[in-house]
């Protein structure tokens, strides 16, 4: 596509992209509750002319139709619309007007920037043929996740174009501004949550003998448990074991009745996770009751792995090579975040980028999911016609 034409305008999207994003940001809404955002989300792709409907209940799909004469493929641009349940400890004119919700994930920039690329696709609609579909997600935040959901509903199914491609976006503090992170195959990780109690009999703590302990099974189990990452694992497969929450609500003199334990498993390889799910599950129901204890346990399965289709990869690597530059583009490694997009790129070719958001200055660089999370709104500049060019291209050249 012609430079010119991509810069024409862009100006006034990068406005309204602000715009969009900081509203969305004062007005945070949690996973499957994003009824506000839903609204709002319809009523600027009314403005826009962009016809639409309703998916997993609080998603939004919308289509634009190319009057190019070619091809009948579909790409698909996601974007996830949910906050986190976190106390925003930012000092800014659009802080979360909710206490206790926030966007700390970059989420309210996914869809204010979809809504910017929807908006530029729509006014050069006879660049491309083919369909462009804007899918604004709910949930990514909760498993089991929108993206799940949004499969089930069989909306994708009903396109009689064939899905060439699903993209997806996300901010990363960890790049600056103006680059784009690719990854080619497993890019991030699938992630299962277990949630246990481990109940004893509680006691004096003068007097152990005559208790259960169900702190000291609790670190025990803790420290076996790791065996299944550190002598289970293949050394080459990414494997992480991390528990977060360990409540034992006794005292300095009181052994208490029973633990809680909520903890997460990650890895890169299916087959891995199945076998390492299995291990510590027995781990966990057998160790407890061998020193006297006994446990409930749920194990809540997550996502898959994300697998970033290699030849979707290189097909953007080399257009974004030609429309924005080899400087913009950065190799990047695997991470042990989860993804619901994972399940898209189970079904369909799929890539998932990150872009830069790192102004510089410390309050855009810290992390994901911290109360003080913050971005630099010039990565619209790159952003937009990033993903613009890229659809626009790759049905032209299919």
């Amino acid at each position: 596509m012609n430079s010119l034409k991509m810069k024409k305008g862009l100006e006034d999207l990068h406005i309204q992209a602000i715009e969009d994003r900081r509203y969305l940001h004062q007005y945070p809404e949690l996973s499957f509750k994003e009824f506000n955002t839903s609204i709002y989300i319809q009523d600027r792709l009314v403005q826009l002319g962009i016809p639409f409907e309703k998916v997993a209940e609080t998603g939004v799909l919308a289509v634009l139709q190319g009057s190019k004469d070619g091809n009948a493929d579909l790409i698909v641009l996601r974007a996830d619309m949910d906050a986190l349940p976190i106390i925003e400890a930012n000092n800014i004119d659009y802080k979360s007007a909710y206490e206790g919700v926030m966007h700390a994930c970059g989420h309210d920039f996914h869809t204010a920037n979809l809504l910017a690329v929807g908006a530029f696709l729509k006014e050069h609609l006879a660049e491309f043929s083919g369909k462009i579909a804007l899918l604004f997600q709910p949930a990514e935040e909760k498993i089991p996740g929108g993206a799940i959901e949004v499969i089930k509903s069989g909306i994708l199914e009903r396109f009689s174009e064939k899905i060439v491609a699903i993209l997806g976006l996300h901010v990363s503090p960890r790049l600056p501004i103006g680059k784009l992170g690719l990854c080619s195959g497993r890019f991030m990780a699938s992630s299962d949550e277990f949630y246990i109690t481990i109940k004893g009999r509680g006691g004096h703590a003068a007097e152990p003998h005559r208790a259960i302990d169900p702190i000291m099974i609790a670190v025990e189990l803790l420290s076996t448990l790791q065996q299944v990452v550190s002598r289970k694992a293949n050394p080459n497969t990414p494997s992480v074991l991390t528990f977060g929450r360990f409540e034992g609500m006794g005292a300095a003199n009181v052994i208490p009745e029973e633990v809680h334990l909520a903890g997460t498993f990650r890895t890169m390889d299916e087959a891995w996770r199945k076998e390492a799910v299995d291990m510590i599950e027995n781990l966990i129901y057998s160790l407890p009751v061998s020193l006297g204890a006994s446990v409930e346990l749920e194990v809540r399965r997550g996502y898959p792995v994300l697998y970033n289709d290699p030849k979707l990869t290189e097909k953007a690597r080399s257009i974004w090579a030609d429309s924005i530059g080899e400087d913009k583009l950065e190799n990047v490694d695997v991470w042990m975040a989860a993804e619901d997009f994972a399940y898209y790129s189970q079904k369909y070719p799929s890539l998932f980028v990150l872009l830069g958001t790192d102004g510089g200055s410390p309050d855009t660089q810290f992390g994901l999911h911290n109360p003080q999370f913050n971005l630099d709104e010039r990565a619209f500049a790159l952003s937009i016609p990033a993903l613009a060019t890229l659809v626009i291209n790759m049905l032209n050249n299919d």
